[in-house]
């Protein structure tokens, strides 16, 4: 063989066996690409999710599972998906253990959206208690099924619900403050104890995520509600677009989240821009849609005054210092994209009369069973109470004209931090059963146990309540969550009694 020959042979050869060494690379890599298993696809969080996925393969290379509820709608959203090798879509219900284990076999990452939500929440609370609640207890089990559990991370996400009404000067809220849903909110009640039992799963890596108000189309739908009216005109929330919402989940996976990270709770937010009163963000929805200013289409004295959930975050940076999921559009850019993308039907708002608005408008506020007026109709005095503080206060309401206009826009007071009961400058390494006590104390009650050991957050210890009700829970979830006792802040809604006990909630409620 002279030279020439062999050096065209070894070279041959020499390709050939980096090819097949490049191809064996690659379906290796293929094959250990991790799988990621995400819930509530079909939502308005979740949607945007498919979306940003399928967009952009190369920034989001892993594999993914997704569930959602075998219907006629849930097959059309995921139509465009059904042939992609690699999604798998599962149809079936949150609530079928052997549906959920299906989706979280082989996953390193559970990413739970799906669930009930309001208004369909407001009228179903006992299948919405079912789903949101038993949805999570099948994650917990499924990951605890898994050959390795550790290696799953588990990421919730929850609900500003969770926190309840925050008026001004304590508009301002952060990750620890006292956990609480509005009464009647059958909603923020389920996410609540779905909350607790991943925090109290004993699992290695979860994230609890309290999702604010997503800014999306599907919330025009919500105008004929008369949902709307509980919404009071001097509460405030920090939004978030649909997209970044998305892109948050899409993110999660591919962040390189540190251990710090987990077995936390966190704020979802906009951020700054989009820190706004609910007078605000009314103004910038109607003008968007081309309708009257609030003024001409409402009258001020529709609106609940309490009773409803929204707060600013102090911490939502945070997040995003994570997982880098805003955009950088600002509120007053993303409602001028939404009036541009709106049907041209729309613009048929700007020649309805002000009147015929204001007649629609007051029909809503008298539907049954949650239109305030309906409540006024049949002498629901429980619920003129929670929302209006009573069929007198709601009579002394102030019209448009008596309302200062500093109460409803421009709130620019600094965070007004709450105080948790305990020394927060502490390293966590150093809590012990002294500041364990401390924190029951300024709740109203008492830490059982006799000892801890000092920077064990995730050992449950044994608490008792103001009222006699002793119950177990991890300090993590009492400091770091905001819990308390599952039976006094649970659905019995008995906050003016609380208040009275409980130093630490009363900084809110009073």
């Amino acid at each position: 063989m002279n030279a020439s020959v062999f050096i065209v042979n070894f070279v041959v050869i020499t390709e050939a066996h980096v090819s097949k060494k490049l191809e064996t690379c690659v379906k290796r890599k293929f094959m250990q690409r991790e799988t990621v298993f995400v819930t509530g696809v079909t939502g308005s969080m979740g949607g945007a999710f498919m979306r940003i996925y399928a967009a952009d393969r190369q920034k989001y290379p892993y594999k993914l599972k997704v569930l959602a509820r075998d219907t006629a709608k849930s097959r059309r959203i995921l139509r465009p998906y059904r042939n992609d090798p690699d999604i798998e879509i599962i149809y079936g219900d949150l609530r079928d253990f052997e549906v959920v284990a299906r989706g979280v076999d082989g996953a390193g990452y559970v990413i739970h959206v799906g669930g009930m939500v309001s208004p369909s929440a407001d009228y179903y609370p006992e299948e919405t208690m079912d789903v949101n609640v038993n949805a999570m207890r099948n994650i917990v089990e499924a990951v605890k099924r898994q050959p390795d559990p550790d290696r799953v991370h588990v990421v919730y996400i929850g609900s500003v619900s969770q926190l309840g009404m925050r008026h001004v000067p304590h508009h301002w809220g952060r990750s620890g403050d006292p956990v609480w849903g509005a009464e009647f909110d059958w909603y923020a009640q389920s996410k609540i104890e779905a909350e607790r039992v991943l925090a109290e799963s004993g699992l290695k890596h979860w994230a609890s995520l309290r999702q604010t108000g997503i800014l999306a189309p599907v919330m025009l739908k919500k105008g004929s509600d008369p949902i709307t009216f509980h919404v009071p005109l001097r509460g405030v929330l920090e939004w978030v677009t649909e997209e970044d919402s998305g892109r948050l989940v899409a993110n999660i996976p591919v962040a390189g989240l540190p251990e710090k990270f987990w077995k936390n709770f966190y704020n979802i937010g906009g951020g700054e821009s989009y820190r706004l009163t609910n007078y605000e963000f009314m103004c910038k929805l109607l003008g968007a849609l081309h309708c009257p200013i609030p003024e001409k289409a409402f009258d001020a004295r529709w609106f609940a005054t309490s009773n409803f959930h929204g707060q600013w975050y102090e911490d939502s940076d945070l997040l995003d210092d994570y997982l880098h999921f805003r955009s950088g559009e600002s509120a007053d850019e993303y409602f001028k994209s939404l009036a541009e993308s709106l049907p041209w039907f729309y613009s048929l708002a700007s020649v309805v009369p002000a009147g015929v608005i204001r007649a629609a408008m007051r029909f809503v506020a008298g539907r049954k069973p949650f239109g305030p007026f309906y409540w006024k109709k049949i002498n629901d005095g429980r619920r003129i109470n929670a929302y209006f503080g009573g069929m007198e206060n709601w009579k002394s309401l102030r019209k448009w004209e008596d309302i200062p206009r500093e109460e409803l826009e421009n709130f620019t007071q600094p965070p007004v931090r709450l105080d948790h009961g305990y020394d927060e400058s502490k390293d966590e390494s150093l809590l012990d059963i002294a500041d364990m006590r401390g924190a029951a104390e300024f709740r109203g009650g008492k830490c059982l146990s006799g000892s801890m050991t000092p920077g064990d957050l995730d050992t449950p210890l044994e608490w008792e309540c103001h009222a006699g009700h002793v119950f177990r829970a991890t300090p993590r979830i009492v400091l770091k969550g905001g819990h308390w006792c599952p039976d006094c802040m649970g659905h019995r809604w008995e906050y003016e009694e609380e208040a009275h006990h409980n130093p630490f909630f009363a900084q809110i409620w009073k």
